[in-house]
């Protein structure tokens, strides 16, 4: 009985360590970063496609990083100035997105305070007192600038025009709208409704395209 006993006990001890050397073995591995023997590795080892690269699947080659398709906008963004538009064209077909309003008008009159009324001076006048000592103050926007639209005026606040530098880096394009239906009532226009001249100019434009449009379908 006491036989039985050492021989099972026996048979126990090295079963239970050549199990042991065993699981040590399989664990091992050369690659540095294995780590051994996994159970069912598919449940937290799942494949990823890692940024701007390319991959093949089912025979079609895919970008991981595609550029958004041509002429799209992004969900919530304000576009500025589309490419090729030079300052004429953004007179006539560059319009105000942001719809006007009481609260509008006095974001745009805060951001005059801050950024215009030193060189265009309190009434659009051309009197700020760093206006008057450039080598030439700026018109007066119930004067020569009356009937100046508001693409053109985008595109000045954007790009600069003449001694007039850029202020893209100040003031983000949501702010430059703001501030234009405040110059327009500085023009002595109601803010967001174009004037006389910009709308025959949007006409006469329309007019051009259509028959540039025509002259090509007849070539």
């Amino acid at each position: 009985m006491n036989f039985t006993k050492i021989i099972n006990l026996k048979t126990l001890t090295v079963g239970t360590i050549a199990g042991v050397m065993a699981f040590g073995l399989t664990s091992c591995s050369n690659a540095p970063n294995s780590p051994g023997f996994e159970y069912m590795p598919d449940m937290y080892r799942s494949p990823v496609l890692k940024y701007y690269n390319t991959y093949t699947l089912n025979g079609d080659t895919l970008q991981s990083a595609m550029k958004p398709v041509a002429g799209t906008i992004a969900r919530g963004c304000m576009p500025g100035i589309p490419a090729g538009m030079d300052y004429e064209k953004a007179g006539v077909y560059l319009k105000n997105p942001i719809l006007y309003s009481d609260a509008v008008l006095k974001d745009g009159e805060a951001i005059y305070g801050k950024f215009c009324v030193h060189c265009h001076g309190d009434a659009g006048k051309g009197d700020g007192k760093v206006g008057l000592k450039l080598p030439g103050a700026p018109p007066a926007y119930d004067g020569p600038l009356k009937n100046l639209p508001e693409g053109k005026m985008f595109f000045t606040i954007t790009n600069g025009k003449g001694l007039m530098g850029s202020h893209a880096s100040q003031l983000n394009v949501e702010e430059r709208w703001k501030v234009i239906y405040y110059v327009q009532k500085l023009q002595g226009h109601t803010p967001g409704q174009p004037a006389v001249a910009d709308t025959a100019k949007v006409k006469t434009a329309e007019v051009k395209e259509v028959k540039k449009e025509d002259k090509k379908n007849k070539i």
